[in-house]
């Protein structure tokens, strides 16, 4: 009965959706200029250290560009990715964002109701996460911990392929939000957090760049944690200092797409209504990432472009 109850109030939300997403393809939500012009720009701490950064293709798929960034008027699709990223630190060796797993239609995919799935299925083939490791001479044992942007199911399902001892690194937000409920969020697969240690923190922090809260990672401000919340509840961005000179955020779904930073457009009802926790709060952080130091390269986690500039050989 609770499984049913679930499907058809998915389906209903996805009605509700797609009907408030007509009129938002002609007139959508705009910039918020006022706001946009109390952003003040912290500076980001020195880093003591650098970090390598490589980014690991899993899967491909698309999404109407209309979609991507409301108000886009065009028929064209806009090309997306499911990747992991693999960060060499001199004390540990970590993901972002452990994306997908092999068979990931079949052992993931169920868990998420009627009709979700046919919405957000990853493109035939998937490399899963112990393929793509495996080009870059690593296994899971290689791997210290996980530190997902947020816990939605296609940015931890390759935990699956990971040893049960790596701990999942969160803020406390997020696992209270995806974890302790009667029932998951939509848009989370508990199955590959299940029987996982969580290592919780909070962002403690000082203001970074446009963001209001962070946490040092390690303490030498190579790898800083920001504030992205508004999709999920404790949705939070990587700010690394890169070895070859680079600052790079990786900002996981907070925007599918650069384009939507440059225009300041939040994804439309189809997608936002279902999946963003708090629109609002999404796309005040729509404006922050719009506000950033044009140095600063933002990686969202499902931007095919901005993710291949971070590819090194690999399977494709």
């Amino acid at each position: 009965m609770g499984e049913r109850t679930t499907m058809l109030s998915t389906v209903l939300a996805c009605l509700v959706a797609v009907v408030a997403t007509g009129p938002r393809l002609l007139r959508p939500r705009t910039a918020d200029a006022t706001f946009l012009d109390t952003l003040d720009c912290a500076p980001i701490p020195p880093a003591h250290t650098t970090v390598g950064l490589t980014a690991l293709v899993q899967a491909h798929l698309s999404a109407p560009t209309a979609i991507v960034a409301e108000g886009v008027r065009t028929l064209r699709s806009t090309p997306l990715t499911m990747s992991a990223f693999l960060i060499r630190h001199p004390e540990a060796t970590f993901l972002v964002d452990p994306a997908v797993c092999a068979g990931v239609h079949q052992r993931v995919l169920p868990e998420l109701p009627f009709p979700v799935p046919l919405l957000v299925a990853p493109d035939n083939p998937v490399h899963g996460l112990s393929e793509v490791l495996a080009a870059h001479d690593l296994t899971g044992n290689d791997i210290d911990f996980v530190l997902p942007t947020h816990l939605h199911w296609d940015h931890v399902a390759g935990l699956y392929e990971l040893p049960g001892l790596v701990p999942i690194r969160v803020p406390a937000a997020e696992y209270r939000w995806a974890m302790t409920g009667a029932h998951a969020p939509l848009g989370v697969a508990r199955g590959p957090l299940r029987g996982r240690a969580f290592d919780l923190y909070e962002l403690d922090g000082p203001p970074v760049l446009t963001f209001p809260r962070s946490h040092d990672l390690f303490g030498d401000g190579s790898v800083q944690i920001v504030d992205l919340a508004g999709h999920t509840p404790g949705s939070v961005g990587i700010l690394l200092a890169v070895d070859d000179g680079t600052h790079v955020l990786l900002a996981g779904d907070a925007v599918w797409s650069t384009l939507q930073i440059d225009l300041v457009r939040e994804t439309a009802p189809l997608v936002g209504e279902l999946f963003d926790a708090d629109r609002d709060k999404a796309f005040e952080t729509i404006h922050r990432l719009h506000a950033l130091p044009p140095e600063i390269e933002v990686i969202p986690g499902h931007d095919r472009a901005a993710v291949a500039a971070r590819v090194t050989p690999q399977i494709q």
